[in-house]
């Protein structure tokens, strides 16, 4: 069956897959977590791949036929190991949550203590949510960012860490806007006897190129997704970039000590996953190589530069944002502040509003939120995906009045309607998949 035929036949879904490339296409992209990848990104995962169960390792397969896929899943894996400077590197987790539940099962055991980033204050579901596996199955604690500053307090980390002694500190986050002290967070998991699991997923790719500072340096482990700033396929590696004996005096059948590598491979398979997307480890493979280029390395100085003109801009209409500026790609924006008819203002009417001006941003909740999770009295945004379109810093300005003027006029129809019109005339000169 050819892929004309299957489009003609499912029209249903295709037409849906049209309209959804369109929306893309029209409108302004700020959610941090996406990005837009290469039309060589997209063939690789919609690839015949897919056909081809893989379960095991390159050289080590409990499938016949991999030799092909053994050598894709090699390049993937040797390609990340250069990007990031890494010794060793599975490619295989589904996503970053499927990455950090592989770690949690390689270095935990059901009970012990874990200590994570607030979720509330910027942190990710995974490190410790008592909704997802990692708050249900472990004891979570937590270290949030301080009241004035918005920003993490390491003497406070250190303290909480001393308190609760973990098994396991965790550092990253999905929405917080500084860099991370990656050798204090060292000193403090080595204090007491803890491992430091850095998840970067949303930084990664301009960690990569140097423009912030490198966890592999510090930590024991490093996750990641391959989607935001990396620019890749959707999914999840984990790295490290010096392998060690595991501290829990586990051993091969031979009565060797087993390494932390060989407890990470086992805890992605067969601890977590079955077989490996080979499609989309072929896609991660095309993305690393896109990513060790120069091009990559201007795009995410870019990113830098137009997240800090975004904020600046943000910042001069009275807008607050958490820790008052960004180092990365995102910033954390408290609708509260702007005051008079603007302080009812919540994440909800935000992006509801925005979306229909074709603004895409995520409602999220800020430090100290008196609202729910599904209200939040913040947005968060970010620059990775308007910056892989073409964008710069002076775009980010316009984007900025847009989202004010929308904003400000949220129960307006009249003027949603004349900003939709004039942002979908504009992208036209931004074209995301050419022809």
């Amino acid at each position: 069956m050819t892929t004309d035929t299957i489009t003609t036949r499912d029209t249903q879904i295709f037409d849906l897959i049209a309209k959804e490339q369109h929306r893309q296409e029209s409108g302004i992209e700020l959610i941090a977590s996406e990005n837009f990848v290469s039309p060589a990104v997209m063939e690789a995962a919609g690839s015949v791949l897919t056909n081809k169960y893989a379960e095991g390792l390159p050289g080590k397969r409990y499938y016949g036929g991999c030799e092909v896929v053994d050598q894709i899943e090699q390049l993937a894996i040797d390609r990340a190991k250069e990007l990031f400077g890494a010794t060793w590197v599975n490619v295989q987790p589904h996503s970053g949550a499927n990455a950090n539940t592989a770690v949690f099962l390689a270095c935990l055991k059901p009970g012990d203590t874990i200590l994570g980033f607030d979720l509330s204050h910027g942190g990710h579901l995974t490190h410790g949510s008592p909704v997802n596996i990692s708050g249900k199955y472990f004891r979570p604690t937590f270290y949030g960012v301080e009241r004035e500053t918005g920003v993490i307090n390491y003497d406070v980390v250190e303290e909480t860490a001393k308190r609760e002694r973990p098994k396991l500190l965790i550092c990253g986050a999905s929405a917080y806007s500084r860099d991370w002290d990656y050798a204090r967070l060292r000193d403090i998991a080595d204090s007491i006897g803890a491992l430091l699991l850095a998840d970067v997923s949303h930084p990664a790719g301009l960690i990569a190129k140097g423009l912030l500072n490198d966890p592999l340096a510090h930590a024991h482990i490093v996750t990641t997704t391959t989607h935001k700033t990396l620019r890749g396929s959707r999914g999840g590696i984990i790295m490290m970039r010096n392998d060690f004996e595991n501290p829990f005096g586990i051993k091969t059948q031979k009565g060797e000590t087993r390494l932390m590598s060989s407890l990470l491979d086992s805890g992605v398979f067969p601890g977590t996953q079955g077989g490996p997307l080979e499609h989309i480890i072929a896609a991660k493979a095309v993305g690393f190589g896109e990513a060790l280029t120069d091009d990559f390395y201007d795009y995410a100085v870019q990113v830098k530069a137009n997240a800090q003109a975004m904020a600046t801009a943000f910042l001069n209409r009275g807008y607050k944002i958490i820790s008052d500026g960004t180092d990365n790609h995102l910033m954390l924006i408290d609708l509260r502040s702007k005051g008079g008819t603007a302080s009812r203002l919540t994440g909800k009417l935000a992006e509801n509003t925005l979306i229909k001006a074709d603004i895409t941003i995520n409602k999220n909740m800020v430090p100290f939120d008196d609202k729910s999770p599904m209200v939040t009295s913040g947005m968060r945004v970010g620059t990775a995906a308007m910056t892989t379109r073409g964008l710069k810093e002076s775009d980010m300005e316009q984007i900025a009045v847009y989202i004010d003027k929308v904003l400000m006029n949220h129960d307006n129809e009249t003027v949603l309607l004349s900003v939709k019109e004039e942002i979908n005339e504009w992208m036209k000169a931004f074209p995301l998949y050419k022809g």
